[in-house]
């Protein structure tokens, strides 16, 4: 084959470009210091650098951002039920001072600033939030938990399950009160004579209550047969139909009856006393008690019933827990929300509560629920306990006042006769006893208090536990995720990056060969035909 000088030229010239194109994808490696510029410098490692840039990508968020912002929503969770369990404990000291028998009318008082403080205080807690998002309200984390202002016109419609084994308890009701004469003509007034009950009662978890619409009590027999008895509002005097289902009326109850009152006060002003009859059913809007008579507390306790209760309710206050996030309710009128009604679904068909979780990924295929839920740790109970026990306080208080009031009297120049003493002596005698029995009364309910308070301390405390359990795993997690990602890191780098050391000794070879083809190049043009003449 005849070479001429012309192809020697083009083929020193396509190596010399070669050789060149070597120099720049090394000088090109060293400054960046990865192995390929662009997909088709080498399709396997640029593949192969998508997949673990986009595992990366996750791992990193996962490490970076939802761990994180996990724990943290987890801290603010744990620190308000660390709080309302040191609360509960406070409530649980006084709890526990306000079941003695010793106590001076200024340690009343201040027994009744603590506990009326401790309930302002308590539910504050379950306002908690995170970034401006409420930690206890399930995925409406634009609301708060309880009511931050009094809303007067504010009306829900609430629906309210209640089981007889687990919500009906005693409770004492208190006839009578010995109203203090204020002149000499009203010391032959008639001594209002004290006396107590006790009954059955269910509570509401509001009081001051509009009307009670329905009221339904469900158990089954022996047999498995299910019965119903109901009570549907009938007009608004607040007077109730009984009506059945199944058709056949459940044995022992065609008898029973349901009456409503808006206070005790007119309860025992219709009757003269607190009394209910044996048949009887009695509800208190304004205390929302439902309270039962003894035929008709004994066939639902026999039974282990259950109770479905609805009822109105407008005007909340300040601290007061939203319905919406513990019952079915409509929220019904609102001055400051034109998108009423609003219907909440807090349980199922099956009665079950429906969970409100938020779930954050905080691994592949792995998520945490980070919220806890008001319901599953607090409900209104021990704000009612609390109020009850401000309200046996005041009383007892008020009872004390007026055996002051009335020595005090008998310590005038007014009352000094022997007739006007002798009348003093019969209103002490009736102020010392109801004294005698708000006293009394502080007395048990508060050590009776004393075991819910431990059970809602129980509640809040295994809460704070199944929190720690999260916390572990999350820390457990977060473990695994940061190897995860130093592995993927180190993959990446062995993909994408050149060993500089080396970079630096291909450089130079390919410089070298380079510059060495372009000398040889260049003797090439020196020569020809006439040298070989």
């Amino acid at each position: 084959m005849r070479v001429t000088n012309k192809m020697i030229m083009r083929n020193a010239s396509s190596n010399i470009n070669s050789t060149k194109e070597i120099v720049n994808k090394r000088n090109t490696q060293m400054t960046n210091q990865k192995k390929i510029d662009k997909p088709s410098d080498d399709p396997v490692i640029a593949v192969r650098s998508l997949r673990l840039a986009t595992t990366l990508s996750q791992v990193t968020q996962y490490y970076k951002k939802n761990i994180p912002d996990a724990s943290s929503w987890l801290d603010v969770t744990e620190t308000a039920l660390i709080n309302m369990r040191n609360l509960v404990t406070d409530c649980r000291t006084l709890t526990v001072t306000g079941a003695t028998d010793s106590y001076s009318e200024q340690d009343r008082k201040t027994l009744m600033t603590q506990l009326q403080a401790l309930q302002d205080q308590l539910y504050a807690e379950g306002n908690s939030d995170y970034a401006n998002r409420t930690v206890f309200t399930g995925y409406r984390t634009n609301k708060n938990l309880t009511f931050t202002e009094d809303e007067t016109t504010t009306k829900y419609r609430i629906d309210q399950a209640f089981s007889i084994e687990d919500h009906m308890e005693e409770h004492r009701y208190y006839s009578g009160n010995v109203q203090v004469p204020t002149t000499e003509a009203d010391l032959t007034n008639t001594i209002s004579d004290i006396s107590v009950e006790n009954y059955y009662r269910i509570r509401l978890n509001y009081d001051n209550i509009d009307s009670i619409n329905s009221i339904a009590f469900q158990y089954s027999d022996a047999n498995g047969t299910a019965y119903t008895f109901a009570y549907t509002e009938s007009d608004t005097t607040q007077s109730f139909d009984n009506t059945v289902a199944p058709t056949e009326t459940p044995a022992g109850t065609s008898g029973f009856s349901m009456t409503t009152y808006a206070t005790e006060g007119d309860w025992e002003k219709a009757i003269g006393k607190k009394t209910v009859g044996d048949d009887e059913i009695v509800v208190i809007r304004e205390t929302g008690d439902i309270i039962f008579g003894s035929k008709v507390a004994s066939t639902l306790k026999e039974n282990a019933a259950t109770i479905k209760a609805q009822y109105d309710k407008t005007g909340f206050e300040t601290g007061e827990l939203r319905p919406e996030f513990y019952y079915d309710c409509v929220k019904m009128a609102d001055e400051l929300d034109v998108n009423v009604p609003v219907t909440y679904t807090k349980f199922d068909s099956n009665g079950d509560a429906i969970s409100f979780d938020i779930e954050y990924t905080i691994a592949a295929s792995q998520t945490i629920a980070i919220n806890t839920e008001a319901s599953n740790v607090f409900d209104s109970s021990l704000q009612r306990d609390l109020g009850e026990m401000v309200d046996a306080i005041q009383k007892t208080i008020l009872a004390h006042d007026k055996i002051d009031t009335i020595k005090s009297m008998m310590a005038e120049s007014q009352y000094a006769s022997d007739e006007d003493q002798e009348y003093l002596q019969q209103w002490l005698d009736g102020a010392t006893k109801e004294a005698d029995f708000y006293d009394d009364n502080m007395q048990k309910l508060f050590s009776t208090e004393l075991g819910k308070i431990d059970a809602y301390y129980a509640k809040i405390n295994l809460a704070i536990t199944d929190l720690g359990c999260k916390k572990d795993s999350l820390q457990l997690t977060q473990t695994r995720v940061g190897d995860q990602k130093e592995t993927v890191e180190d993959l990446q780098s062995q993909n994408d990056d050149v060993d500089l050391s080396q970079i630096i000794i291909d450089y130079t070879a390919a410089y070298t060969a380079y510059q060495a083809s372009l000398t040889a190049a260049g003797k090439l043009g020196d020569s020809t035909l006439l040298n070989y003449i």
